[in-house]
């Protein structure tokens, strides 16, 4: 099957005027192809395709490097140029050192929280009962009956029994 499938690709893209150029290969072994825009024989504008092929054929869903990220923003049009292998290299070594960088700086505060938790006392312990935009703030707490007074009506608060369930 995979061979009549490449067979039919190969035969569509020499009839349909899609060429594609290779444009760059990343150190994972993934091809990066542009197809550049062309009219068909309807006479339409084909927009640019930007492709990859993977290295690993087999693998049908990506993950979380996979790609990276310089030919992802590439692939996605939010950048105008393929990246170079220059560039990959150096964003990666940036990486690596912001990663080391926030490693120290997460030990250096872990450090300094131990320290001032020593210095100092520990925290009040306060009671609160209910919230200021609370019916009964400030009053007695709410009845298990309900109350009514006229034109007012306070339902009462119920609890359920010795944690018994219904649906037995």
């Amino acid at each position: 099957m995979g061979w009549s499938r490449d067979l039919f690709r190969s035969l569509w893209r020499a009839l349909s005027k899609e060429v594609r150029e290779h444009v760059g290969t990343d150190q994972l072994g993934n091809k990066y192809y542009c197809v550049p825009e062309y009219k068909n024989w309807r006479g339409q504008t084909i927009r640019e395709k930007r492709l990859v092929e993977a290295a690993n054929k087999k693998e049908v869903n990506y993950e979380v490097g996979d790609i990276p990220t310089e030919w992802e923003a590439w692939i996605r049009r939010t950048r105008k140029t393929p990246p170079t292998m220059e560039e990959i290299l150096k964003n990666e070594k940036y990486r690596e050192e912001i990663k080391i960088t926030s490693k120290d700086y997460h030990e250096k505060e872990k450090c300094l929280s131990k320290e001032t938790k020593e210095l100092l006392a520990p925290p009040v312990q306060t009671q609160i009962k209910g919230h200021a935009s609370a019916p009964y703030f400030g009053k007695e707490e709410p009845s298990e009956a309900p109350t009514s007074t006229g034109k007012t009506f306070q339902p009462g608060s119920w609890m359920p029994q010795d944690g018994k369930s219904h649906n037995q």
